[in-house]
């Protein structure tokens, strides 16, 4: 029985529409299918097409369109010709520590008086730490570059100026009202920035400075282009949209990354037990969060200097030691999670809240935004997990689609320390003495802002289609709609009027396996629905239902068979007793 909402993408109708549909199906011998997903994609012609299908890194930005950009490069020039010591800094997560490995590494190769600095995430917090700041001053550095950080960091700049430092920012946050007061500001969602990509990582930025010293240098761009993976490992971690050049940069990154990708990122690989090509997912659930492991459960500096091997031997060892944090992070994660819903289900008004918030001093505070997130998958509603850090309530949030849930902790503020983060996540502080009046508070808040439908599962789907539709040359246009992330989602698809042909078959207890066919049909496919054995009870031979899915090639023994890969399944009204 299906709880959830299917939620369709409005279908190409308006005669432009229509009429884009039918050039791209004679113009790329596709079916209509294919053309209206490419509609609903913002392809229109062949040629928006061939750039959507054959992204080309001459397609990338002039890094000089970003504001500030020839202040930063100049005062780079400068630093380099006169022989200062530069430090890179970078945050502690994904995008921070491929940000700093990218540009010191690739500034490494031209320059030797730099180095490298990352806060530690417990004692020095997020962003430009006083503590950076004095380490930089004692050891006789005059530029900083800081990535995926500092746009908001004006108190430690302008202390960094009265030490004789100057400051590079290059960074991707929404700034404030004011800027630092910088050499450059390097961010593409400053207001008076037109760079026309607004949405890279701060390893994105970054690298479009390091591009801009290129043609400055007159350096070979496929020199830069080296350190293509390490940027793909930021794209798919941070979760931004692929379109437009994060696309392109995402596209040639994933090629690095499954052909000669750097000895710390092939190491990666190895220990994650990856054997094929790997893809956005495969990043995002199998590489990313062992970089990040090193930030939660030591210190990030280990996965800069994973990233940065010189060696295989080297790589492997720092690959090992990460393994190990991940190893530790899934622990903690499984243990707090399975405590944390224990809690929400030993708790009637918990149950029967419209939000989450759960506090626990034991509970590690690298892992809680991970746990809010797991809490979420039960339970679909905004949650907030708390732990003690430093005599204060330390919390991460986390949201359901639709509802914004900084706004509702803003409306908290009167009992908060300091919080800050966007729409989805956030992150805030609290006295422990406030911890019951906050979690009051915040469900009063969520319960009057949020929608009934906001509290119920959503899958988004992008057409309804035939099963007859569905043939090898299809899903290989389908697959060259990759790389797939946000904004360009792989495609789910619905199908209505589906019968079972035989008997339904439960693996492992908890998987459904059946073939199914389209009423008036012969096609027949094997669906595969994870977690999805529940939905076998209400499968009658006789009565349809409908089903949304993925589609997937299976490659068993050398056979190469299409497959649904089953998202959801409804059945007729009155069949789910």
């Amino acid at each position: 029985m299906s709880e959830k909402r299917w939620i369709y993408r409005p279908i190409p109708e308006s005669p432009g529409e229509l009429l884009a549909v039918e050039q791209l199906t004679r113009d790329l011998k596709v079916n209509p299918f294919m053309a209206m997903l490419l509609v609903q994609r913002g392809v229109y012609n062949f040629d928006q097409a061939r750039t959507y299908f054959r992204p080309e890194l001459t397609h990338l930005h002039d890094p000089y369109l970003m504001k500030d950009m020839d202040k930063a490069v100049l005062r780079l020039q400068m630093a380099m010709l006169r022989g200062e010591k530069v430090l890179v800094y970078g945050d502690y997560d994904v995008d921070g520590t491929t940000s700093v490995a990218l540009f010191y590494g690739f500034m490494k190769t031209l320059y030797d008086n730099l180095d490298y600095y990352i806060p530690d995430r417990y004692k020095e917090g997020y962003g430009v730490s006083a503590q950076g700041i004095e380490w930089a001053a004692e050891n006789g550095f005059t530029l900083i570059v800081s990535l995926d950080c500092g746009i908001k960091s004006i108190d430690r700049v302008a202390e960094a100026w009265e030490k004789g430092i100057d400051f590079i920012i290059c960074d991707h946050h929404r700034p404030g009202s004011e800027l630092p007061r910088a050499a450059a500001v390097l961010d593409p969602k400053r207001s008076d920035c037109d760079y026309p990509c607004k949405d890279l990582t701060g390893c994105g930025v970054g690298f479009k400075l390091l591009h801009a010293l290129c043609l400055l240098r007159d350096i070979p761009l496929e020199q830069l282009f080296e350190f293509l993976d390490l940027l793909a490992i930021s794209i798919a971690s941070d979760i931004v949209p692929i379109t437009g050049e994060n696309r392109v940069l995402a596209y040639y990154g994933l090629k690095k990354l499954n052909s000669s990708p750097g000895f710390g990122v092939q190491a990666l690989i190895k220990v994650a037990g990856f054997s094929s090509a790997l893809d956005i997912t495969n990043v995002v659930f199998g590489l990313g969060p062992r970089i990040n492991a090193a930030g939660r459960i030591k210190h990030a500096k280990a996965a800069v200097q994973l990233l940065l091997a010189q060696t295989e031997e080297e790589a492997t060892e720092f690959a090992f030691e990460i393994n190990e944090h991940n190893n530790s992070r899934r622990q903690y994660d499984t243990s707090i999670t399975e405590q944390a819903l224990a809690m929400i289900q030993g708790d009637e008004w918990l149950l029967k809240a419209k939000s989450t918030v759960l506090f626990n001093n034991t509970w590690h505070k690298g892992v809680i935004g991970i746990v809010a997130s797991r809490c979420i998958e039960k339970f679909h509603r905004p949650t907030i997990i708390l732990t003690e850090s430093h005599n204060r309530a330390a919390g991460s949030a986390r949201s359901v689609p639709g509802f914004d849930v900084y706004e509702a902790i803003e409306e908290c503020a009167d009992l908060l320390e300091q919080f800050g983060g966007h729409t989805f996540a956030a992150g805030l502080t609290l006295k422990l003495e406030n911890i019951k009046a906050f979690q009051q508070k915040f469900e009063e808040v969520v319960t009057r802002r949020i929608q009934e439908e906001q509290l119920i599962p959503m899958i988004e789907i992008d057409l309804p289609l035939d099963l007859d539709a569905i043939d090898q040359k299809f899903y290989n246009v389908l697959k060259q709609m990759a790389p797939f992330g946000p904004h360009n989602m792989a495609p789910v698809f619905s199908t209505h009027e589906v019968y079972l042909v035989g008997e339904p078959y439960i693996m492992k207890e908890k998987h459904l396996k059946m073939t199914v066919q389209q009423a008036g049909s012969y096609q027949r496919f094997t669906a595969i629905g994870f977690n999805m054995a529940h939905h076998a009870l209400f499968l009658r031979r006789d009565q349809p239902f409908a089903i949304c899915y993925q589609i997937e090639e299976n490659n068993y023994n050398g056979n190469r068979s299409l497959q649904l890969y089953l998202k959801d399944i409804k059945v007729a009204a009155g069949t789910e007793q």
